[in-house]
C-alpha cells in the first residue's frame, strides 16, 4: 500500500470538516463583531468617522479581493498550506489589531486581517469538493453553510458581550484578541487532521490577479464606504469603472487558457447555465441575509433602543432553522424544485415580516410582535439554507474536482459582493425611510417593514434564477463545456 492510500485511510471526515469550518467562522465573525466595537474604538484611540469606515471596510474590501486569488493559491501549492498559511496571517494580524496604539496601525491591520480571511477562507469549500461525495458532500455544505450564518450572527453576539463585559480592562481590544487562541488552536488541527496535498506549483497568472483586484476594488470600495460619505462622484465614477475592467478580466483569463497556462478563473465554466445560474442563485439569496442583519440592526438599535446583543440574539431562530436546512436537503434529495422551493420560503418570511409590522402585529414592540416575528425569522432562515446547500450541492456535481477552486473561489467572492450590494441598496432604503426622524420608533418600523417587503421580491428573483439553474442539462455538450483545463491538486474524497 502506497503512502497516498495510507494517508487517505487515516482521514476523520468529522474532524476533517471540523478544522475546514472554522475558516469561514472566523471570517463571517469578524465581518460583523467589529460593528458593535466601533464607537468604544472611536473612544479609546480617538478615531475621525473615515477611518472608523476603513476599520470596517477595509476588512471586507481585502477579503473580497483575494477570494478568487486565494482559491487558486490553493489548488496550486496544496489547500492545506493555503489554509494553514491563511489562519496564520488572519491570527497575528488579530494580535495587531488588538494591540494598536493608533487608528492607522488598526486599518491596517484589519486589511491584512481580511487578506488572511480571503486566503483561509475558499479553501473550505475547495477541500469539501475534493474530500466528500453524496450524501456525505450534501451534509458537509449543510454545515458549511451554518458556519457561514452563525458566524456573522456571533461576531454581533460575542463583540457585545465582550464590550460590555470589558474583559480584563481590555475594552474594544478583546474583540481581536478571542481570536488568538482560536487561530492557534485551528492552526494545530489543520496541521494534525488535514491531508498532506502537495499541489502543483504552477506560475500564478499575475495580470489576471491583478486585474481582479482592481475590479473587486472598483466595485466594493464604493458599495462599502459610498452610503456613508453620500455617494460621491468618484463612488459612481469607481462603480462604472468597474464595468469594463470586469470585462478586461475576463478577456485576459480567456487569453491566458487559450495559451495552455492555468487561467485564475476558469471563464467557460461560466458557459454552463447550471454554474452561471446557481451562482447567481446563491449570490442574490445570500444578499437578503446581509441586507436584513444590516437594516435589523438599525431598526432594533436605532429605532427601538435594543442593546447591540438583544439585536444578535434575535437572528437565532434563523441561524438554527439555517442549521436544520441541510437535513432538509438531504431528506428531499437532488429534485429539481428543491433550490427554487427554498426561496420561495425565503420570500414568504419577508413578506410575512412586512405584512406584520405594517399590519400593526409587530415593530418588536410587544409580545404579540415578538411571537409573530420569531417563526418567520426561522422560516427565513430554513428556506435560504435549503436553497444555500442544495444549490452548492448541484454547483459541485455540475464540474469535475479539479475545478474545486474555481467554484470555490467564484461562489466565495460572489457572496460577499452580492452581500455588499444589499446592504448598499437595501441599507440605504432603510435610511432613507428613517432620514430626519431621529428614533422615533413608528418611522422605524414603516422604514423596516418597506424594507423586508422589497427583500421578498428580491428574493422571488432568486428562485426564478434557481429554477433556470435547475434547468434539465442539453443533450448536446458544447465545444466550450468540453474545453480540457489543466489539472492541479488531490482529488482524494472521503465518504460515498
Amino acid at each position: 500500500m502506497d503512502t497516498m492510500d495510507t494517508a487517505k485511510r487515516r482521514i476523520h471526515p468529522g474532524l476533517l470538516l471540523a478544522v475546514l469550518l472554522t475558516g469561514p467562522f472566523m471570517a463571517q465573525a469578524d465581518a460583523t463583531i467589529v460593528n458593535v466595537a466601533v464607537p468604544s474604538v472611536r473612544a479609546g484611540l480617538g478615531a475621525s468617522g473615515a477611518v472608523l469606515q476603513l476599520v470596517v471596510g477595509g476588512y471586507l474590501i481585502a477579503v473580497a479581493m483575494l477570494l478568487i486569488t486565494g482559491a487558486r493559491l490553493g489548488q496550486a501549492y496544496g489547500y492545506r498550506r493555503a489554509f494553514v498559511a491563511g489562519v496564520s496571517v488572519f491570527t497575528l494580524a488579530s494580535l495587531a489589531c488588538g494591540l494598536a496604539p493608533d487608528p492607522a496601525v488598526l486599518v491596517i491591520a484589519r486589511i491584512l486581517q481580511g487578506a488572511g480571511a480571503g486566503l483561509m477562507f475558499p479553501q473550505t469549500m475547495t477541500g469539501i469538493q475534493l474530500h466528500f461525495t453524496g450524501q456525505d458532500r450534501v451534509r458537509a455544505i449543510g454545515r458549511y453553510a451554518l458556519a457561514l450564518s452563525a458566524g456573522a450572527v456571533s461576531g454581533q453576539i460575542l463583540g457585545g458581550v465582550l464590550v460590555s463585559a470589558d474583559v480584563a480592562g481590555l475594552g474594544w481590544r478583546a474583540v481581536f484578541g478571542v481570536n488568538v487562541p482560536v487561530g492557534v488552536a485551528a492552526v494545530a488541527a489543520a496541521l494534525r487532521f488535514l491531508p498532506a496535498d502537495g499541489g502543483r506549483e504552477a506560475r500564478l497568472d499575475l495580470a489576471g490577479a491583478g486585474l481582479l483586484a482592481v475590479a473587486a476594488l472598483l466595485l466594493v470600495v464604493p458599495l462599502t464606504l459610498g452610503s456613508s460619505a453620500g455617494w460621491p462622484p468618484w463612488a459612481w465614477a469607481c462603480l462604472a469603472a468597474s464595468l469594463p475592467a470586469t470585462a478586461a478580466f475576463a478577456a485576459v483569463e480567456n487569453r491566458v487558457a487559450r495559451k495552455g497556462r492555468p487561467p485564475l478563473l476558469t471563464m467557460d465554466l461560466l458557459r454552463i447555465p447550471a454554474v452561471r445560474w446557481g451562482l447567481v442563485t446563491m449570490a442574490v439569496a445570500t444578499s437578503t441575509y446581509y441586507a436584513l442583519m444590516f437594516t435589523l440592526a438599525q431598526y432594533l438599535q436605532g429605532g427601538l433602543g435594543r442593546s447591540p446583543v438583544v439585536s444578535g440574539l434575535t437572528l437565532v431562530p434563523w441561524v438554527a432553522a439555517f442549521g436544520l436546512a441541510g437535513q432538509v436537503v438531504r431528506r428531499l434529495g437532488a429534485r429539481r424544485w428543491v433550490p427554487a422551493a427554498g426561496c420561495l420560503l425565503l420570500a414568504v418570511s419577508f413578506a410575512g415580516i412586512s405584512a406584520g409590522i405594517l399590519g400593526g402585529l409587530g415593530g418588536l414592540g410587544g409580545l404579540g410582535g415578538e411571537a409573530l416575528l420569531v417563526p418567520l425569522f426561522g422560516l427565513g432562515g430554513l428556506g435560504l439554507g435549503i436553497e444555500f446547500a442544495a444549490q452548492a450541492g448541484r454547483l459541485t456535481a455540475a464540474v469535475e474536482p479539479r475545478y474545486a477552486a474555481d467554484i470555490s473561489g467564484a461562489s466565495s467572492t460572489l457572496i460577499q459582493v452580492g452581500g455588499a450590494i444589499g446592504v448598499a441598496a437595501i441599507g440605504a432604503l432603510y435610511l432613507v425611510g428613517t432620514r430626519g426622524s431621529g428614533a422615533h420608533a413608528t418611522v422605524s418600523a414603516h422604514a423596516f417593514a418597506v424594507t423586508t417587503s422589497v427583500l421578498a421580491g428580491v428574493a422571488l428573483l432568486a428562485a426564478a434564477a434557481a429554477w433556470r439553474a435547475s434547468a434539465p442539462a442539453p443533450s448536446r455538450i458544447t465545444r466550450a463545456e468540453r474545453a480540457p483545463v489543466a489539472s492541479f491538486g488531490p482529488r482524494s474524497r472521503v465518504g460515498s
